[in-house]
């Protein structure tokens, strides 16, 4: 199967910006013969701490979900990735769509985790990210879900491919500079490898989309402005972990495009009896556990319970979101 990753520069918070952009990479990398296509975590928002974004979740059968379905069927290609979606309970989740060739939803895996400043726009997920897609079974998991060895062991054997995107952001520049750019060497080599070092675990191809272009904006719980970069690094890998396409950041917007064989293989590498698969370093560890205690309190001020959006930019009432 030609398989095709999309990177994606967001305009963060602006739905309709990045829908037009979404699908336009995702004409192009059909145009490349693409038969899967996979849209990066948020491709409907970008990630940052933005205050917006409590605003900006699709309902599950919106605007995001038809673009999916749209492409599906104008390509008569596999299209999935993630968005922010609010659900008729009034929360949200970083939901993985993944449409089939003939436009049907064929499966959805929500988030299991946010990540640091994500807790304040999304809720975790408790599904197993497994999707059956007619002759094969695709996995789903999002950006620092390769991160965890519960991920590898709940997907393990059992997909014949993973889909996955990420928001990966940079470490600032901050002083002491010496240190903070150690820190980023560090989170910059990570973010690179997951997607490969994943599919070494789980013994299937891995088709990884990716944000990259850079985002400012507050730092939760501080009067300081965080200043950064979305990694990006786009990455098609085979099922012992070879990289058969990659896009760097500096490329910008665009797509890798591999072909890959579909079926799942005697995993590589053992998953790892500890809780995360790579060292997170000091700066990663202290945002997990802040921003996750200042996010969920965040949410359950701002962010929860509100009518979602539609691309127009108007709010569905209550009755109509349920």
């Amino acid at each position: 199967m030609r398989a095709a990753a999309i990177q994606l520069e967001p305009v963060i918070a602006d739905v309709a910006a990045n829908l037009e952009a979404s699908e336009r990479l995702a004409d192009a990398a059909a145009a490349d013969g693409a038969e899967l296509i996979v849209l990066p975590e948020f491709f409907t928002t970008g990630i940052a701490f933005d205050t917006r974004l409590a605003d900006a979740a699709l309902a599950p059968d919106g605007a995001a979900t038809d673009l999916l379905r749209d492409l599906a069927l104008r390509h008569g290609a596999l299209v999935g990735g993630s968005f922010l979606c609010r659900d008729p309970d009034g929360h949200v989740r970083n939901a993985f769509l993944l449409a089939g060739r003939e436009g049907a939803i064929l499966g959805r895996h929500d988030k299991d985790l946010p990540t640091m400043w994500e807790n304040a726009f999304y809720v975790e997920g408790d599904d197993d990210g497994v999707i059956e897609a007619g002759d094969f079974t695709a996995g789903a998991a999002v950006c620092w879900e390769l991160m965890r060895s519960q991920t590898a062991r709940r997907l393990r054997g059992r997909i014949d491919m993973l889909l996955a995107g990420s928001g990966w952001w940079s470490i600032p520049e901050w002083p002491p500079r010496a240190v903070t750019r150690r820190m980023e060497a560090a989170n910059a080599r990570t973010a690179a490898i997951v997607a490969e070092r994943f599919a070494r675990l789980v013994g299937a191809p891995v088709v990884h989309a990716a944000h990259a272009g850079p985002i400012e904006c507050a730092m939760p719980g501080t009067p300081i402005r965080y200043r950064g970069r979305l990694q990006g690094g786009a990455v098609i890998a085979d099922a012992d972990g070879r990289v058969l396409a990659r896009r760097d950041r500096r490329e910008g917007p665009g797509h890798a495009i591999a072909d890959i064989t579909v079926g799942r293989v005697a995993a590589q590498d053992e998953v790892p009896d500890r809780y995360w698969l790579h060292r997170r370093g000091a700066m990663g560890t202290y945002a997990w556990h802040f921003q996750r205690l200042h996010g969920r309190r965040w949410y359950a001020r701002h962010t929860a319970h509100r009518p979602p959006l539609d691309v127009q930019g108007e709010r569905r009432s209550p009755a109509a979101a349920a």
